[in-house]
Order: C-alpha cells, then sequence, then structure tokens
C-alpha cells in the first residue's frame, strides 16, 4: 500500500517587508497508512508551519512558493480554495491546532460549533448529526451532557479532548496534531496521550503529531522527523532515534538536553547560541554556527540521504563517516 502523503521539495515563505522569511525551506517526506509521524525541534524551526501549510491555510503573510503536497493520491496545492473546502480539509486531512482554550467559540455551546461544522461538510438531518457529535465525544471519554456546556465550563483537559473530536468526526485519513499537551498538568497530559493512542489504534489513523518534547515522542511516535531552521536535519524510526545515538549533532543535542528519568546525568546538556535568522539564514548547514563539530564541508548545505533503510540525514559527517 502506499503512502498516505507525500510532500515533496515543499517551500512556504512568510512574506515581510524586509523580506521573505524562509519558514519552510525545501522539506520532504513521506507518511504511511496508519504510522504517527512526530516532529520535533526548537521554536521557529517550522513545525507548525509544515501543519498549516498541509491544509493551504498558511498564517498571512505566509505562502507556498513550491513543491508538492499529495495527500491521498492528490496534490492539494494546485486546488481551488473551494475544492479543498469541498473535500480536503477535515475530510482528508484534518488538524488540531495548538491551544485548544484559544479554538473554541466562547458564545456557542459545544454541540452548536460541532453542530455548525458537520452540517457544513456532510448532508444529514439534526438526528444523525447529534447522534455521531455524541459518539465522537465518547470516544475521546467525554459524556454525552459536554453538547450543552460552552467552553468556560470545561477544564483545559476537557477543551482539548472537544478539538480532537471535532478533528475527527468527518473521518479523516490524517490528522495532524499540534502540541495538543501544551499547558496541561502532567496527568491531564498522560490521559490525552492514552487517548490519542486508543483512537490511532481503534479508527487506523495516520498522524503527524507535532511537540517540543522529545520523551512525549518517544511515547505516540513511530518515526522521528527533527527540523532545524526550516530544514529537515533527520528523519529515523523511533528506535534509531532513542535506543542508540542518533546520526546528526543536532538530534544528538536535543537528546542530551532531555532529562532521563533511570539515567545518571549530572548536569543536562544545552546548545549553545540561537537559531538563525531565516530572512536571512548560513550559508552551508544551518546548524554549523552552532555545531561543536563542523567542519570545512559545512560550508555547502548537505542533502537529505539516506544512510541506512529507513534512517535520512542532512549531515556531511553522517555521509563520511
Amino acid at each position: 500500500m502506499g503512502n498516505v502523503v507525500e510532500v515533496r521539495d515543499l517551500k512556504l515563505h512568510y512574506f515581510t517587508s524586509k523580506g521573505p522569511v524562509r519558514a519552510v525551506d525545501g522539506i520532504s517526506f513521506s507518511l504511511a497508512p496508519g504510522e504517527t509521524l512526530g516532529v520535533v525541534g526548537e521554536s521557529g524551526c517550522g513545525k507548525t508551519t509544515i501543519g498549516l501549510g498541509m491544509l493551504r491555510m498558511p498564517t498571512p503573510p505566509g505562502r507556498i512558493v513550491g513543491g508538492s503536497i499529495v495527500i491521498d493520491g492528490t496534490d492539494i496545492v494546485p486546488l481551488s480554495e473551494n475544492q479543498l473546502r469541498r473535500s480536503v480539509r477535515w475530510q482528508t486531512i484534518s488538524m488540531v491546532f495548538q491551544g485548544a482554550m484559544n479554538c473554541l467559540t466562547p458564545v456557542f455551546t459545544v454541540g452548536k460549533q460541532m453542530m455548525e461544522t458537520l452540517q457544513q461538510h456532510k448532508e444529514m438531518d439534526r438526528t444523525r448529526a447529534e447522534e455521531t457529535i455524541v459518539r465522537y465525544l465518547g470516544l475521546v471519554g467525554l459524556p454525552p451532557d459536554i453538547v450543552r456546556r460552552y467552553p468556560h465550563e470545561l477544564s483545559g483537559g476537557m477543551k482539548q479532548r472537544v478539538v480532537i473530536a471535532m478533528a475527527l468526526f468527518l473521518e479523516p485519513k490524517v490528522v495532524i496534531l499540534d502540541e495538543p499537551t501544551t499547558a496541561l498538568d502532567v496527568i491531564v497530559q498522560a490521559q490525552i496521550l492514552n487517548v490519542v493512542k486508543d483512537l490511532k489504534r481503534r479508527l487506523g489513523l495516520s498522524m503527524i503529531f507535532i511537540t517540543h518534547d522529545l520523551a512525549t515522542e518517544a511515547e505516540v511516535a513511530d518515526r522521528i522527523m527533527v527540523m532545524y531552521a526550516g530544514k529537515v536535519a533527520e528523519i529515523a524510526p523511533n528506535r534509531m532515534v532513542y535506543d542508540r545515538p542518533p546520526c546528526h549533532p543536532y538530534t544528538q543535542r536535543l537528546l542530551a538536553a532531555t532529562p532521563r528519568l533511570h539515567a545518571k546525568v549530572d548536569e543536562l546538556a544545552f546548545i549553545p547560541g540561537a537559531p538563525p535568522d531565516l530572512l536571512d539564514p548560513p550559508k552551508g548547514c544551518r546548524f554549523q554556527p552552532r555545531c561543536s563539530v563542523a567542519m570545512d564541508a559545512c560550508g555547502e548545505e548537505p542533502p537529505l540521504i539516506e544512510i541506512e533503510p529507513g534512517h535520512l540525514v542532512a549531515c556531511w559527517r553522517c555521509r563520511n563517516a
């Protein structure tokens, strides 16, 4: 069976008065049916921009300037806005946006908001629509009476579950989750992660899970894609990242900066410096100015190459190892 998502050489820039910000600059990746791809990296590396780009909903003044996004066999980049609304968004691919507290309209009940979305895309009577809403709220562990409540009557975890249910009830093949556990306490985070894993198993969903938290990705992702400064640094199966030292120096430093429950570490590592200005990114490898093992070849941009089956790295040192 082929991949449900194929992204090739995607470029999405934000056009400002000072010039284009190259937020996503020529990235390629795929997503298999039933797979969860974890996307990690520092703030500003392009994680959320990828998600919005895959819905063709970049925040203004963002614009896709190159590449293709093939979802379920259709390249959505050339499609009209009407075609996207009618047959792609929320029906083929949906997104759980970062910050559930800001995603729900405070003056509408949960049921009214979900009903409005459902009736925009599906032809069904009100009774059947209400049954569908209650069923999907049940899938995320919420009781039927939630449909009559306003967002301010719900806890943060309950709001997050509502937003997940709204992303699912049109039965998309791909769901993007953008930091779904942000601003939640650790107990609720664990509950949301269990909901996500259970839904993947029961519904056979393909997911893109965006987060800063490498420990969370270890729990939910089948493969990890590490982003840096609008580029893909490394893509590898979960076990190749967590069970042995990864190849790319940036991935190594990210892992070294992550607390380990059973490891005895005197001091967590950190990455010196700051991410580059994407108005004028560094020549060659974008991580070079912060890399402790940079060499002369790093003055030229490294291609993303497969160094072993399923393991792709954009690093001259890995290529020459």
